[in-house]
């Protein structure tokens, strides 16, 4: 029997703290998991739905993007991907009499743990203007409220439509062609939040903004460089992916400000050794990096391979760079010119330690480099990878297996939603392709990313905000500015399965949409339906929910789209809207039409194990950028000025913690128990800025806008972090990134790189 949803609020300031660990799973992940799992489920339904989680006849985990390997094991999870099957899973319901219980203003003093553990929401739930609670209305009135609202503005781009990285490839794909039949582009997406920087840099310097390798290649490479990133426990499973390499013969070299547990040494649950022994130890060499050095330290690499190759030869791959790049001459100059000393300012990293680097390297014929939003989430985020790029270009590492670039993704169908469509800046190829399918002339103006979103929300340009999917008030900086955004729209409309933050910060009206999720069956009057994923790796494959549905008359997110496009197109829109909320092959056969990589998309995704999309610098080593060829680029030494008796602050997630899913109150390898509300800092930074370990402190950003953000009340835990640098926890910690800090060129938030102070502790917030 599943536990009821706890009734308080745990205050989450006053935590444990122990050592940090040095591994990572092993049996305390899998008894932490069933445990979660049985609390929310009952014992029966956990292995019943664990049983089908990432399985060929099954769902799509609804965690992470990493990929299934082509045989797939019994228990193909991992501890986070049990957690987030059991939140959606779950056997607590929200009623309509939990909202009539309980006014939004109440709602809103809780934390974004207890309303997540409050259950599925059932029945579509309208906030009216000058209204204290939700109350139930019909799907016919919600979406005709939304259809009022939208055609009352004075223009299309008036409204947002964001997504979350779990919407699925057909339910992706109408919203964009709803949004651009309704006239626009204002189409943000969590990735504007964490990888729009590889994304610009990779679409920039190799043609094509995702990663160019496979599972395969991964465990055939001779040296994987993980950077700015903790699969431990963003994505666990990566783990079992780099413990095959390793015992294939690969070095692993981890660039981080803090030390993870799960890059220090794997017990993989699923094995013997894992289970009872000491597990495999992962990384060779661990260059604890100061943060927002990592530029610094790909320069440096990249001049001692060519100094090298001055002195002995057989470093670069010259057949490979003058038949396929452009740019090495100019590029190389000026890496020949990188300065020692400011390397070593930015880095914080012993000279010698990058000089063993470049050993390796020397001794690898096939590298990989993987990273994630400890690479992403700065200023100088795009010059940073252009440089990554630089730095495998030169060996001839792409294009060849073993070998490539690894941008991580976060949410599980988060890249399938850009292939979709699902972009504020969509090429001009692939508009053509959707106005000449569907009859109409989309729109081309650029539309609005998350931030823009934001300030225009604020400005009153945006009236209308509709989210499928995610959290999006907690998943964005600023937060005091973010909420103000949106109470300021007329209308806000969240379609979920779970209740969040975003949902009691409203505009002057609020809907609530429920809808179907991963694990939930879907049947239409066609018959049993399912939906496609693509998945870090550029594998596509289907997913298959088995559970009941938690309420009668939920819809999915295809039904809402598509119904909400008639309501607001009116019967004279052509699209066959009816026709794809009932049968996702029908939406399939458009998208094959559209989209290239999808021809004979229903054929192929059926297939076990679903198929791969094309990708021209992988496959053939064709590049297709502006020049036509893989372009070597020039980026200047950069990275963050901290001014005396003050911190660089990373937000970062907690183990039990999925981007703004938060699943319990421990980070148990970091040492952090029965808490969120810490601020892990080198005891010498400590000393140094007089600060007590476990006492409190208020964290205060500072930014050129001179506007004062305050995130109060956090334990001071002494912890090895790099000198110069600090962590907590987001989105607590989302209220300290201003929302103009945003990186070169992607736009994306600076939420690695907050500048902040320390000020004597003003209390709990609501205390």
């Amino acid at each position: 029997m599943a536990k009821q949803a706890p009734q308080s609020d745990p205050a989450q300031d006053a935590p444990q703290v122990s050592a940090p660990q040095h591994a990572a799973a092993g049996l305390p992940a899998v008894g932490h998991s069933l445990r979660m799992a049985a609390e929310q489920m009952g014992a029966r339904r956990t292995l019943a739905t664990l049983s089908k989680v990432n399985q060929p006849d099954g769902f799509d985990c609804p965690g992470c993007a990493w990929p299934e390997p082509g045989k797939t094991h019994a228990a193909e999870f991992c501890e986070n991907g049990a957690k987030a099957v059991a939140e959606e899973a779950t056997e607590r319901r929200i009623t309509a009499e939990f909202f009539a219980a309980h006014p939004v203003a109440e709602l809103a003093e809780r934390s974004g743990y207890w309303l997540g553990q409050q259950g599925r929401l059932t029945e579509p739930m309208l906030l009216d203007e000058g209204s204290s609670h939700y109350v139930p209305v019909s799907w016919e009135r919600a979406f005709s409220i939304v259809a009022e609202e939208l055609k009352a503005l004075d223009t299309p781009d008036g409204a947002a439509f964001y997504t979350s990285g779990r919407t699925s490839n057909e339910a992706a794909f109408a919203y964009q062609l709803f949004a651009r039949r309704l006239g626009t582009n204002n189409l943000p997406d969590c990735s504007n939040m964490c990888h729009e920087s590889s994304g610009s840099a990779l679409v920039e310097t190799l043609g094509v903004g995702k990663g160019s390798v496979s599972l395969k290649d991964l465990h055939q490479a001779d040296l994987i460089i993980v950077a700015g990133q903790n699969p431990g426990t963003n994505h666990p499973r990566m783990l079992s992916a780099l413990e095959r390499a390793k015992r294939a013969g690969a070095k692993i070299v981890s660039v981080n400000p803090l030390p993870e547990a799960g890059l220090e040494r794997f017990k993989n649950p699923q094995n013997a050794r894992g289970l009872a022994g000491h597990g495999t130890k992962l990384t060779d060499l661990f260059l604890q990096i100061r943060l927002g050095g990592d530029l610094a330290l790909f320069r440096a690499v990249n001049q001692l391979l060519l100094a090298a190759e001055d002195k002995h030869g057989n470093v670069v791959d010259h057949e490979f760079v003058e038949r396929h790049c452009l740019g090495f001459e100019e590029w190389a100059a000026d890496a020949r010119t990188t300065d020692r000393e400011a390397v070593l300012a930015a880095t914080g990293l012993p000279y010698a330690q990058i000089e063993e680097l470049v050993s390796m390297v020397l001794a690898s014929r096939k590298v990989i480099v993987c990273w994630a939003m400890g690479l992403t989430q700065h200023k100088h985020a795009v010059p940073t990878i252009r440089e990554v790029v630089n730095f495998l270009l030169l060996r001839g590492n792409i294009g060849r297996p073993g070998a490539g670039v690894c941008p991580v993704r976060g949410h599980s169908n988060v890249q399938g939603d850009r292939t979709m469509g699902i972009f504020e800046r969509p090429s001009q190829a692939f508009l053509d392709a959707l106005g000449k399918e569907f009859a109409f002339e989309p729109p081309r103006e650029h539309g609005f990313d998350a931030v823009d979103t934001i300030r225009a929300m604020r400005d009153g340009r945006v009236r209308v905000f509709f989210a499928m999917g995610g959290n999006f008030v907690a998943a964005t900086p600023d937060t005091d500015v973010t909420e103000a955004a949106m109470r300021r729209c007329r209308l806000t409309v969240h379609v979920s399965t779970k209740l969040n933050r975003s949902h009691v910060v409203t505009g002057a009206r609020a809907l609530i949409l429920p809808t179907l999720g991963r694990t939930d069956r879907d049947v239409t009057a066609k018959g049993a339906q399912f939906v496609s994923v693509e998945d870090s790796m550029g594998m596509v494959h289907s997913s298959r929910g088995g559970l009941r549905p938690p309420a009668r008359g939920l819809l999915s997110e295809v039904a809402i789209v598509c119904r909400l496009a008639r309501a607001t197109l009116g019967p004279q829109d052509s699209t066959p809207w009816e026709d794809f909320a009932d049968d996702y092959d029908s939406v399939r056969d458009r998208i094959a039409r559209v989209v290239p990589g999808f021809e004979d998309f229903n054929e192929k995704v059926r297939r076990p194990g679903g198929f791969a999309l094309p990708h021209g610098p992988r496959d053939s080593r064709s590049f297709p950028t502006a020049t036509g060829k893989a372009n070597f680029s020039v980026n200047p030494l950069t990275a963050p000025e901290v001014p005396p008796g003050r911190l660089l602050l990373q937000t970062l997630r907690s183990h039990d913690q999925y981007n703004t899913t938060i699943y319990g109150l421990d980070d148990r390898y970091r040492g952090i128990t029965g808490g969120r509300r810490v601020v892990l800092v080198n005891p010498a930074d400590a000393a140094g800025l007089g600060l007590t370990e476990g006492g409190y402190v208020d964290l205060v950003s500072e930014w050129r806008d001179g506007v004062e953000r305050r995130a109060p009340h956090f334990m001071v835990v002494h912890y090895p972090v790099a000198l110069g640098g600090a962590a907590a926890y987001y989105p607590e910690t989302n209220v300290l990134v201003p929302l103009d800090s945003t990186a070169d060129i992607s736009n994306t938030p600076t939420s690695k790189a907050v500048v902040v102070r320390f000020e004597p502790d003003s209390g709990l917030p609501g205390a």
